[in-house]
């Protein structure tokens, strides 16, 4: 088992800003990601409201935090959480690499998205479904492809998508759309998007890979079945607590509730971010919460 001062769960922006902004404190953060730094701005197409950009995609946004880890000299180590708990004084976090015993813990691990869970969903994974346009728009260019949901990210992937489908379908179960106006507005306004509403998905149709999706009208029951190559499912997600051990850190949809300081029910567990329960999920909120949760690690540790 190896001693360290602080560990943070998961690269994205509060991760990244929680480990900047203890690493300026004197500590030595030693960061942990599973996948991809950058959290969900890594798959994001464009960003128009963070401070200090009128407009930019979020990769590149990623890729900036991440030039600042290493201008600060903050390693990324790639290893995957199996479990978080308390024994006695200290943090146990047990990884697929080691077990680690901590002061303190910042869980910066973020959401997962949700799948539609109907038939042939799972056979058509990576052959047609995605969960990230900007990754794999490209491979059905100048084809059909839909995507499904309703909320800013939906129609933020469809601005981008619009330009490589021919057609580009959003499916919606309800005629109100919850993302926000100005960019609906922009939708609205593309003849290159057609949108199905009040529609649900009830079955994907292929050989060896997805060739077209089967609709259901909320309405009238009625249905219709669209030919497409690509579907990009954006129905929300869940956060990605399955390692905390101690669960009356979370509520009953799986985030960790914390206080204003970002500390846990637990002592010495904070989180962060989108893992953390909160009515808006931004990045600019995210960076908010890791500045926040670094100080108090700071606090606590004195």
């Amino acid at each position: 088992m190896t001693n360290k001062k602080v560990i943070i769960i998961g690269s994205g922006p509060a991760g990244i800003t929680a480990s900047i902004y203890l690493k300026r404190s004197g500590l030595e953060p030693y960061l942990i990601e599973s996948n991809m730094p950058g959290g969900k701005l890594s798959f994001t197409y464009k960003i128009d409201n963070y401070p200090g950009f009128n407009s930019i995609n979020g990769s590149d946004l990623a890729f900036k935090m991440m030039d600042q880890l290493a201008k600060n000299q903050i390693d990324i180590h790639y290893e995957t959480v199996i479990n978080v708990s308390k024994k006695n004084d200290k943090i146990i976090v047990k990884t697929s690499m080691d077990s680690y015993k901590v002061d303190a813990v910042i869980i910066a691990s973020g959401m997962t998205e949700k799948k539609l869970n109907i038939k042939s969903e799972d056979k058509f994974l990576a052959k047609g479904i995605s969960f990230c346009a900007i990754c794999d728009g490209g491979f059905y260019k100048n084809q059909p492809m839909a995507i499904i949901g309703g909320g800013n990210s939906a129609l933020e992937e469809a601005l981008y998508l619009k330009e490589l489908a021919n057609p580009l379908y959003i499916i919606h179960r309800r005629n109100e759309f919850r993302g926000d106006k100005l960019i609906l507005d922009q939708v609205k306004g593309s003849d290159k998007i057609k949108i199905m509403t009040p529609y649900i998905p009830i079955e994907f149709k292929g050989e060896e890979v997805l060739e077209s999706l089967v609709l259901e009208n909320v309405d009238n029951k009625e249905q219709v079945e669209i030919k497409v190559k690509g579907v990009f499912e954006y129905v929300g997600s869940v956060p990605n607590t399955a390692f905390v051990s101690d669960k009356k850190i979370l509520n009953e949809q799986g985030f960790i509730e914390v206080n204003e300081k970002m500390m846990s029910k637990i002592p010495g567990i904070f989180a962060a971010g989108d893992v953390i329960k909160k009515d808006l999920r931004q990045v600019v909120t995210a960076t908010n919460d890791g500045a926040i949760a670094a100080i108090s690690v700071k606090n606590f540790l004195k």
